[in-house]
This record gives C-alpha cells, sequence and structure tokens, in this order.
C-alpha cells in the first residue's frame, strides 16, 4: 500500500469489516468475538497498523457513551425503560448519560444544543409533552447522530422508534370490562394532543362500538397529566354525575389507583358495581385493594430494544442506517379490581 500511513479503513477493506469493528477489536471491546480480535491484531501486525491516539481517544469516547432523554425519571415507565437501555449498554460496553426534560420543550431543546457540542454516539428519546415541532431533533439528524425514539414519538420524521400498540391494548382492556358485563364504561385519558394517550382513547371508543355500546360523552374524561390529583377529581365527577359508571378504563395506573380510592370511600364496591383498568402496571397495581387490572407495557424490554438498535445503528454501518420502527408486544394483567365471578 505505498509508504503511506495504514488507517482503519485500509484494515476494514482487507478483512471486510466495518471501520467501528475494527476499532472496537483493537481496544479489546467485550462484543467482538476473541476470533474477530485476534484476526484483526493479526491483520494489523501484517500491515504494520499503528493506533493514532488522539483520533482513538476521540473516537471512543464518542461511540461508547450513550444519551437518553426523558420526560422524567420519577415515573416507573420511563425509569424501567432506563433501567433495559443501562443494563443492554453496559454489557455492550457502553457508558449511558440521562438528561430529563420535564416534559418541557424548551429544556428538550437545550438538551439537544448540548448533544450537539459533546461527543455521543447515539441518543435515545422519549419527546417532551409540549413537543409539537421537531427542528432541535433534525439538527441532530443532519449531524449523522443516530437517534432512537421510544413511547411518545414524533410523526413525520424519519427516525427508528420503539412503540406499542396503545390502540390494541386499550382495544383489549375495554373489551375485557363489557366481557365482565359492564355496558356504561367510562374512560379517564390523557391529553390528546399526545399520540398515544389519542391512540388508547381510539381504542376504547372502538371496543365499545364493536360490541354497540354507547359511548357517552358525559363518561369521558381527559386530564393534563395523568396524575393521581386529576384521577381523584375526575373519580368524583364520575361519582356525582350521570349515567353511573359500572366499569373504567383509564390510561395510566395513577388515575385507577385513585378512582378505585375514590369509589369505595363512597361505599361502591370494586369490582361488583365498578370494575377498574388501568395502564402501564407501575408497582402500586398489585399494592392496591383490590389489585389492580393493567395492561403490561413492559417498559423495561422496550428500554432494551431502543439500547440494541441504537448501538447496531452506531456500530454496523459507517454511514447512516435506514430507520426501523419495533413494536413492542403488550399484555392484559387481569385482577381483582375487574375479575367478576
Amino acid at each position: 500500500m505505498n509508504n503511506r500511513r495504514i488507517t482503519l479503513k485500509d484494515l476494514a477493506k482487507e478483512l471486510e469489516l466495518s471501520a467501528s469493528t475494527i476499532s472496537r477489536a483493537l481496544d479489546n471491546h467485550p462484543g467482538i468475538s476473541p476470533e474477530t480480535k485476534e484476526k484483526v491484531k493479526l491483520k494489523a501486525e501484517e500491515l504494520g497498523f499503528t493506533r493514532n491516539s488522539i483520533a482513538a481517544s476521540f473516537r471512543k469516547s464518542k461511540t461508547l457513551t450513550l444519551a437518553v432523554i426523558a420526560p422524567r425519571i420519577d415515573i416507573h415507565f420511563h425509569s424501567l425503560v432506563i433501567s433495559g437501555i443501562e443494563e443492554y449498554a453496559y454489557k455492550t460496553g457502553y457508558n449511558v448519560t440521562i438528561f430529563q426534560s420535564r416534559d418541557s420543550l424548551k429544556r428538550e431543546k437545550k438538551i439537544t444544543e448540548t448533544l450537539q457540542n459533546n461527543m455521543f454516539g447515539g441518543v435515545v428519546i422519549c419527546q417532551a409533552s409540549e413537543t409539537k415541532a421537531y427542528e432541535h431533533f433534525k439538527k441532530l439528524t443532519k449531524m449523522k447522530m443516530p437517534i432512537v425514539f421510544y413511547d411518545r414519538v414524533p410523526t413525520g420524521l424519519e427516525a427508528s422508534k420503539i412503540i406499542i400498540n396503545d390502540y390494541e391494548s386499550s382495544f383489549l382492556a375495554t373489551e375485557h370490562l363489557i366481557e365482565m358485563g359492564c355496558k356504561r364504561i367510562a374512560h379517564i385519558g390523557g391529553s390528546q394532543s399526545t399520540g398515544i394517550f389519542k391512540s388508547r382513547f381510539e381504542g376504547y371508543e372502538a371496543a365499545l362500538k364493536k360490541h354497540q355500546l354507547p359511548v357517552y360523552k358525559e363518561l369521558v374524561h381527559f386530564t393534563k397529566d395523568l396524575s393521581y390529583d386529576e384521577g381523584v377529581l375526575t373519580a368524583n365527577k364520575l361519582l356525582m354525575g350521570q349515567p353511573k359508571p359500572d366499569g373504567i378504563f383509564c390510561s395510566n395506573d395513577y388515575t385507577a389507583v385513585s378512582a378505585i380510592q375514590v369509589f369505595q370511600k363512597k361505599g361502591v364496591k370494586i369490582p361488583e358495581q365498578v370494575a377498574i383498568v388501568g395502564f402501564s402496571n407501575y408497582p402500586i397495581s398489585k399494592i392496591i385493594e383490590p389489585n389492580l387490572t393493567t395492561i403490561n407495557d413492559r417498559a423495561f424490554d422496550m428500554g432494551q430494544a431502543a439500547a440494541k438498535l441504537l448501538i447496531r445503528q452506531i456500530e454496523e454501518e459507517d454511514d447512516f442506517i435506514q430507520s426501523e420502527i419495533i413494536t413492542i408486544k403488550t399484555e392484559l394483567l387481569i385482577r381483582d379490581s375487574s375479575r367478576r365471578k
């Protein structure tokens, strides 16, 4: 190869491997097989390859650190997703840095500016509830930074996404209430400007229509944040209003738990008089009495899938690879809050 310096790309071409794989093999990365490491080492010696330590250090610090932008780490769903990301990243030799947007668009924009100015190999994002435009994310894609979105994902932006089928899950939850004999089913939902909560309402609505049951507008209430306090307020409205519900499907477990407590304090029997189903399988769903029927959204698996896809984007291609959408399958966990004899 004449007398010029041998580069990683030269080694990659000789061995028919990507430059990133060559680099990781030379760094003794645990994700590279011993056979590949030995093959790379021998070829490097044969061609007289030596590492450019400054460039290698830059590449390593950049590609071995992942960023995560989550709305709130104190919400059980996001903490489980982050745990899944961190576990998979650790096994493959990556570090994880966590940022919280606290559902603020302004804060989210500042975080993406930080990512542009620091060395990160890629980023996993759940967009803030305030986010409706994506110019700050587009700046990252223009930099060829690998991105994987999870749960709340942007529409109209080409990027990899890890999601669940919120429509199908909510349809299943509502249909379960119908099968338990409920005919006046209420819905405590999230903001309809957020895609996942809009899909959950649509799944609820579709199940009622399939079984020729009315969708009472008096029984449908949308909250801002699906907080426990909003659940208490909404449950009291349902308790005082007409018609009285005999079933409630809630878009998260916090509002479902608050509904159980409000109705029980007024002497309403759960599930005999009102059956209740939540969404997400938070730890509180197994503590509340009666135990809460809920959708297991498999948040930990979502995190692992996001990390796996992001790291593959970083390592398998020198160029920016095509986006993918992965749907994590949920399950209905039937417990005593809806199980009628």
